[in-house]
């Protein structure tokens, strides 16, 4: 089935034909789905096949295709989420869905470069939201059993065969800017006060404000090689605090990056050779805002847009693909 929104009664059908799925949507819908193979996070937010929408009537699927039933349903907290590598298969990949802001996501943010074999295996998922306007809490559900969590990740690992092999694309169109200043950090964290600034002990919050810093613009730092942010969440200038969507680390230099002038023609210009038949894909809900997403198309990417994108780390302001082809 082609990855898109579908409403209740359609997934319903879906779930009791066997399918093993991937689901998003509010809570309203997902709550009364029946038991089955399937987990799923809360948002009401999706680029569907046709353009970016709002919707709290439909569920997003991605369908995934199993091999000889090769695959597998788990539950984590956070005391057992480093041990996601050791329950993958060892050809195959994995798809994780957390709830935001509780303390498995914050194992996984601040641990994950920690865990062996971290990228055996791709590790893909997105971390859970809800409607912006509303009081609504996040929630992750595994299927298998019918639970709702507001506090564990749920996921599914799926064997593939030896001649196939899984990736992930991570497409991210902040770009950093050699001439803008180097920022460091004393740990590891999702706030902060103090930090290096060009060597020089700096408040954070003080220089976003008297550099008149743009929070729209995520800190950018080189992880292994690739580009990754970290996106501002709150400058509490009365605290002298800078709150972060993920974790800053103590051993990268990060700086903010370059500007974009047009979301749409940057992503345009990045995602036209993706595949697509992609497995999965999720982008940002700060990319959504920010770039006006909403009743605008971005070639074939389609996918829920979240609180944060996994792409075997937290990430944020990223678009995260995952494909799957023969060796």
């Amino acid at each position: 089935m082609e990855s898109k929104l579908y409403t209740f009664e359609e997934v319903v059908a879906f779930i009791k034909q066997g399918h093993v799925l991937t689901l998003a949507g509010d809570e309203k819908v997902l709550n009364d789905l029946p038991p089955g193979n399937w987990i799923a996070g809360t948002i009401p937010y999706f680029m569907d096949i046709d353009q970016g929408k709002f919707n709290q009537d439909m569920i997003f699927v991605n369908q995934i295709t199993t091999y000889n039933g090769a695959y597998s349903i788990k539950v984590y907290d956070e005391n057992s989420i480093t041990q996601i590598v050791n329950d993958s298969y060892e050809n195959g990949y994995t798809i994780l869905i957390l709830p935001p802001f509780q303390k498995i996501h914050e194992e996984f943010a601040i641990q994950a470069e920690n865990i062996n074999g971290l990228y055996n295996n791709p590790i893909t998922g997105w971390i859970a939201g809800m409607d912006l306007n509303s009081s609504d809490s996040p929630k992750t559900y595994c299927g298998f059993t019918g639970q709702v969590y507001s506090d564990r990740g749920v996921a599914i690992h799926v064997k593939l065969p030896e001649n196939m092999f899984a990736q992930i694309d991570i497409v991210n169109i902040f770009e950093p800017n050699p001439n803008n200043d180097e920022i460091k950090f004393y740990n590891n964290s999702f706030e902060v006060t103090s930090c290096m600034i060009n060597g020089k002990d700096t408040n954070l919050a003080q220089y976003i404000t008297e550099n008149n810093i743009d929070t729209k613009l995520p800190l950018v730092a080189n992880y292994t090689g690739a580009s990754i942010n970290v996106s501002i969440k709150e400058v509490d200038t009365e605290n002298g605090k800078v709150s972060f969507f993920a974790p800053v680390f103590k051993s990268k230099i990060y700086n903010f990056p370059k500007e974009v002038p047009n979301y749409i023609n940057k992503f345009e210009t990045q995602t036209t050779n993706l595949s697509p038949y992609n497995a999965f894909s999720c982008n940002c809900i700060l990319n959504y805002l920010y770039g006006e997403l909403e009743g605008k198309k971005i070639n074939n990417v389609k996918g829920p847009i979240t609180f944060g994108e996994i792409g075997y780390q937290l990430l944020n302001q990223t678009l995260v693909v995952l494909t799957i082809d023969k060796f």
